[in-house]
């Protein structure tokens, strides 16, 4: 598994007099921290961080051993986030410590991911409501002060399949709206049935003030594919006061989908969510695809990324607000979201369902990456390019290789891998390379009549 390399200015450490201090990959030179104060509610924010952590170091296909225990923290406007991958990529963590939850400042943008290694595990399973939990996160220094003795943190690169995952999460959880809301009393008698064990996907229907689970999707169903991916859940409800469910709109017959799973008190929000079955990673779900086809996308998001880094230092919302870059780039609101597409599969952009919006992640911007991590598209631009394609009507014909593909309406394609996903896990390069000649085309006959 390649990886991608950060440069930070040291190493994170927990020390008695000065805190657990978090390293940047970003933030002003004269801002050293950005963000140092006490989280008010301590023992919440450790057993969240805990459970953000323990989602990292977990397999939940084909179990191994641990391999990342590195969640990634970014400090922005008025909260702190933290977030992780299972080893096997198909649940994403988060812990937004909200505005509520912090006493202190946050002076800058940035983001690191934290070595969470066993002295620092024990640490924070000994902070108590009482005790007090400070936090400094800086590009030297990342400090919790704890009653605990000194820790040292050694920073590590963050694995390239993070970033994948990231920029699959953001486009599908996008699509999602809220679809049921328990109070804490039936979140946990529904989450303490849960076995660690089970990876079967079912579906939830909303009835009464709870859910019930049932083996077949309906309309108004929430699929809750490998209901023991959310075990990491149980030791935050203790916190928690009300379990929120987000998911697309489902119907009979439907396959499974992702969903997220939501516990919340208000001081933090600790979210789990789940790929659509228990064997795929989000890294592998292609929805980024159709956004990253466009030629134009590098491009835009080159812009739209200096418009973020610029707007960082006044920014207030805790969300990315598209149509103010739309205004302020000249671009339509559709080319910034693929621009957000573009730069979410570089780690910088992430979604957050329970406020509807993108949010930023201060973290550095390859293009060309984005072509090295995503070869269903490296192979669409090759075809595209190499003049494979001929479009004929609503039929295409794709040459690949000694083979000769048939795309219709540049979805559905006689090649293998449609015959096996069925465009649940993006398009084919066939039908993606048909869709860039379709666009090139188009482009070509506007110019002419412009």
């Amino acid at each position: 598994m390649s990886n991608a390399a950060y440069a930070y200015l040291g190493s994170s450490s927990l020390a008695p007099d000065a805190g657990l201090t978090l390293q940047t990959s970003g933030g002003p030179a004269d801002n050293p921290r950005f963000f140092t104060g006490f989280l008010t509610a301590p023992a919440a924010a450790a057993s969240g961080l805990l459970a953000v952590a323990e989602v990292a170091r977990t397999r939940y296909f084909r179990p191994v051993s641990p391999a990342s225990l590195d969640p990634v923290v970014t400090a922005g406007s008025d909260r702190l986030r933290f977030e992780s991958f299972s080893g096997c990529c198909g649940v994403y963590a988060r812990l937004d410590v909200l505005p509520s939850g912090i006493d202190g400042e946050i002076v800058a943008h940035g983001t690191t991911n934290v070595d969470v290694n066993l002295p620092l595990q024990r640490a924070l399973s000994r902070i108590g409501q009482a005790d007090p939990m400070h936090l400094a996160v800086g590009p030297d220094d990342l400090t919790v002060t704890t009653f605990d003795g000194p820790i040292v943190e050694r920073k590590v690169p963050l694995p390239t399949r993070w970033l994948r995952g990231f920029a699959e999460a953001q486009v599908l959880t996008s699509g999602f709206d809220p679809r049921a809301e328990l109070g804490i009393t039936e979140a946990r008698a529904l989450l303490t049935r849960l076995s660690a064990g089970d990876r079967s996907v079912v579906w939830a229907l909303p009835a009464g003030r709870g859910l019930r689970i049932t083996s077949r999707p309906v309309p108004g169903a929430i699929c809750l594919p490998g209901a023991g991916r959310l075990v990491a859940f149980k030791p935050f409800l203790r916190y928690a006061t009300r379990l929120r469910v987000y998911g697309p709109a489902v119907a009979a017959g439907s396959g499974p989908v992702a969903s997220t799973w939501e516990l919340s008190s208000p001081a933090m929000r600790l979210s789990l969510t789940l790929s659509p079955e228990p064997h795929r990673g989000f890294s592998g779900e292609g929805a980024v695809l159709e956004a990253l086809a466009a030629d134009e996308v590098a491009d835009d998001a080159e812009l739209v990324s200096a418009l973020l880094s610029w707007a960082e230092l006044s920014q207030k919302s805790a969300t990315i607000d598209v149509d103010a870059l739309a205004t302020a780039s000249g671009l339509p609101a559709a080319r910034v979201r693929d621009a957000l597409t573009q730069l979410g599969t570089a780690g910088r952009v992430g979604y957050d369902v329970a406020e509807a919006g993108h949010f930023h992640r201060t973290l550095p911007y390859d293009a060309a990456a984005v072509d090295r991590m995503n070869p269903r598209l490296v192979g669409a631009r090759a075809l595209a390019e190499s003049g494979a394609v001929t479009v004929e009507g609503e039929i295409a014909v794709v040459r690949s290789g000694d083979q000769t593909y048939r795309v219709r309406e540049a979805t559905s394609c006689t090649c293998p891998w449609w015959a096996k996903h069925r465009g649940e896990r993006g398009p084919c390069k066939h039908a993606l390379a048909v869709r860039m000649v379709t666009a090139g085309v188009e482009a070509e006959a506007v110019e002419v009549l412009a």
